[in-house]
């Protein structure tokens, strides 16, 4: 993390320098080293100390808090707890996103039935089944990109599915009537 304290009208010492590192440490552990860089601008405006604090994180995000006190520490405690505030948001947002995303089934445990969903039905569009030999079903499957055609025999006048296989071959369904 790169701390830059910049003092206006106020001179910066080391003992205020190692305050504003120790309190940002919270917001590093909160992050978990997601802090890129932390600006800190310290002014003194009509007898009190107002301490601006921008923290750039990981991803763009930037987080900002702002606080005015008589103390010098009082208000660098109160910016970098507002600042805490809108990390744990920050942090909570990445947590639940790392949780929403899809994992692998473990191939371990047995599956159970009552915890898959049921499969849904989708309706395509209308087929029609067209009278044709076999032959003819072999040649119009070969050259459509289709994986199967559902088809009535010329000769029996019965509904049958001709598919691809996966060994390049074609698979006969014949249901029995």
């Amino acid at each position: 993390m790169k701390l830059t304290v910049t003092g206006r009208q106020v001179a910066v010492t080391e003992a205020a320098r190692s305050d504003i590192t120790r309190k940002l440490g919270r917001l590093e552990r909160l992050l978990n080293d997601g802090v890129v860089s932390v600006q800190c601008v310290i002014a003194r405006e009509r007898g009190a100390y107002v301490v601006e604090l921008t923290v750039h994180a990981r991803g763009d995000h930037i987080l900002h808090g702002t606080s005015r006190s008589a103390r010098l520490p009082a208000a660098v405690t109160a910016a970098v707890e507002k600042v805490a505030q809108q990390a744990q948001r920050l942090s909570d947002r990445w947590k639940t996103r790392k949780r929403a995303t899809p994992r692998e089934p473990a191939a371990a445990g047995p599956i159970d039935e009552g915890s898959r969903p049921a499969p849904r039905v989708i309706r395509s569009r209308e087929y029609a089944i067209k009278p044709m030999s076999l032959e003819d079903a072999v040649l119009e499957l070969t050259v459509s990109v289709r994986a199967f055609l559902v088809f009535r025999q010329a000769t029996s006048e019965r509904v049958a599915v001709l598919y691809r296989r996966p060994d390049g071959h074609f698979g006969l369904i014949e249901p029995e009537a």
